[in-house]
């Protein structure tokens, strides 16, 4: 073995360049370009006129306004929720759970379109019922979803799993001898709550506070589809339209330093916040908290968290059933009027579905792959300290956490659109804007999976003569397998709902998935965007089910679209 070509070398330097190359290339041609005139002249210009010009603090503004009360709606709603789920003994608390995860299989720009489909002024399925029972009038409507507390709300109710996980999972963890000393030293149950409860989970609630914000702020499927019907822009939607005709990639660069530097100081924010130790816990084992006991108000506890599952649950997909059943979207589905017509026409009829599909599976097979081994070659490096700098190793992958999407896809659309590089128009560079996106999820999980692999295993296959590649290849990746599997899952469900990067990088002949459907919501073609929902939602159900079933924990790539 000792007389074998060691390639161990050589691929782990391969792997650090292929890193930088993937990061701070578009990263370095964003800054330069935002520095840039039309003629290649060195200005500020472009930063002069993104904070003067009305067209750009306006979305701003409303960007602001936006992520503030998704933050605290989702706070003032997770927090009960998760202590009645976790502290509480109200019915069916482990369904209530099950199903408030189970919400983040919808994508967020899929729930705006179902959200659409049930409170569109004119032909929403609420109002039409709403006019139904009242008899009101054909322009009468009880709901809006074109104003900016319309989109305030779905953007919530699609980000209040995040939150509600957190804070549920942090009640889980706090130890009950706490609250019960409190009870035996004659505290009341409002005292207790108060000073012991609140306290302890107050850390973790700022944190869900701080996702919440980043959600809405580097979102863009859902303002997509309702602000601009609506007449207004934000952040992320402004930046996608200085990539009409004709483009202005300069300006666009500039816009997105802002959102890239707000999102660094965020996620800088979390981690101090998830790192405080002022309440912490110090100790060994401790047993259950004791559940408190709700006596008249169990019901009416349960009939709460039911309703409000309902609105990023039980309506949405309600709606997406009836429209892609329907013969005519907008009606509400019966006996008579089902039909199979919408699934033969975005199967049959529809000419971009396939070669869409086709896209979507063979980018999400490569990006799963590739990412996969990628994160397993620095994982290694990283909890072995295979090679010096491993620490900024560490650094490089986890940085795309701080790069919104649609902010990548400038970056990248920039760097690949001149030589000796030019890959727009082309598969490959959505390629790699998903590999880079995805990367942080897939070295996280597989990091935390090296912790249950002892180095010595390593150390034995190296005093056999063993590279370290090989003792990767022969002894840590097999005992990694189920971790590498549903890593190589959640990797592949990030890319089938990625819409952000991928909507400013797609071409006629790159389209996926998630952009066919965005493109179908401009045509109108409601029953084909249910119909291809729906078949996105059931491929993401029965991955993520493989995922878990694999032993796979959650991911960052589900976050974004």
């Amino acid at each position: 073995m000792r007389g074998t070509l060691d390639l161990s070398r050589p691929v782990l330097f391969a792997t650090v360049a292929l890193l930088t190359v993937l990061i701070l290339l578009p990263m370095g041609w964003l800054l330069v370009s935002s520095l840039l005139d039309k003629q290649g002249e060195l200005t500020f210009g472009n930063f002069v006129t993104l904070f003067t010009d009305s067209s750009f603090l306006e979305p701003l503004e409303t960007t602001l306004i936006i992520s503030v009360s998704v933050a605290a709606i989702c706070c003032a709603v997770a927090a009960p929720m998760g202590w009645l789920v976790a502290r509480t003994d109200m019915p069916m608390r482990r369904t209530v759970r099950t199903l408030m995860m189970a919400t983040l299989v919808t994508p967020p720009f899929v729930g705006a379109i179902a959200w659409e489909m049930l409170a569109a002024p004119n032909s929403g399925l609420l109002n039409q019922l709403w006019r139904l029972l009242t008899g009101a009038g054909a322009d009468q409507s009880l709901f809006d979803i074109y104003t900016l507390p319309s989109l305030i709300f779905v953007i919530a109710c699609y980000t209040l799993p995040y939150v509600f996980i957190l804070v549920a999972n942090s009640l889980d963890r706090m130890p009950g001898e706490l609250e019960d000393a409190s009870s035996m030293l004659g505290g009341s149950a409002w005292q207790t709550a108060r000073r012991i409860t609140v306290p302890l989970a107050l850390p973790v609630l700022l944190a869900g506070a701080l996702v919440a914000f980043l959600q809405a702020l580097n979102l863009f499927g859902s303002p997509a589809i309702l602000a601009i019907p609506a007449g207004f822009h934000t952040l992320t939607t402004k930046i996608w339209s200085l990539f009409q005709f004709p483009p202005k990639a300069e300006l666009a660069a500039a816009a997105s330093l802002p959102l890239l530097l707000l999102t660094i100081l965020l996620l800088r924010a979390q981690s101090m916040v998830l790192g405080r130790r002022s309440y912490a816990v110090l100790g060994g084992k401790y047993g259950e908290p004791r559940l408190v006991r709700l006596g008249v108000l169990r019901m009416p506890a349960l009939l709460l968290c039911l309703f409000v599952l309902a609105m990023p649950f039980f309506l949405p997909y309600l709606a997406l059933f009836n429209s892609a059943f329907s013969r005519v979207a907008s009606r509400i589905v019966s006996a008579e009027t089902i039909t199979l017509h919408n699934f033969r026409f975005t199967f049959v009829e529809l000419s971009s579905t396939l070669p869409a599909l086709w896209n979507t599976f063979l980018l999400a097979t490569l990006t799963a792959t590739i990412g996969a081994l990628l994160a397993l070659v620095i994982a290694y490096i990283v909890a072995r300290k295979a090679m010096v700098g491993h620490r900024v190793l560490a650094f490089l992958a986890t940085a795309p956490l701080a790069i919104p999407g649609i902010v990548l896809g400038v970056g990248l659309f920039i760097a690949y659109t001149r030589p000796p590089l030019q890959l727009y128009g082309t598969l490959w560079i959505l390629l790699i804007a998903f590999v880079t996106i995805e990367l942080p999820a897939a070295y996280q999980q597989l990091g935390s999976a090296f912790h249950a692999v002892h180095p010595e295993l390593e150390e034995a296959g190296r005093m056999l003569g063993a590279s370290r590649l090989r003792t990767l290849a022969d002894i840590t990746a097999p005992l990694l397998r189920t971790a590498v599997a549903a890593t190589w899952c959640f990797v592949f469900v990030a890319v089938l709902r990625e819409l952000s990067a991928a909507v400013i990088l797609f071409t006629s002949e790159t389209k996926v998935l998630s952009v066919l459907i965005f493109d179908l919501k401009e045509s109108g073609d409601v029953g084909a965007i249910a119909v291809l929902s729906l078949v996105m939602i059931a491929i993401t159900t029965v991955v993520v089910a493989l995922a878990n079933w694999l032993g796979g924990g959650g991911g960052r790539g589900l976050v974004r679209s």
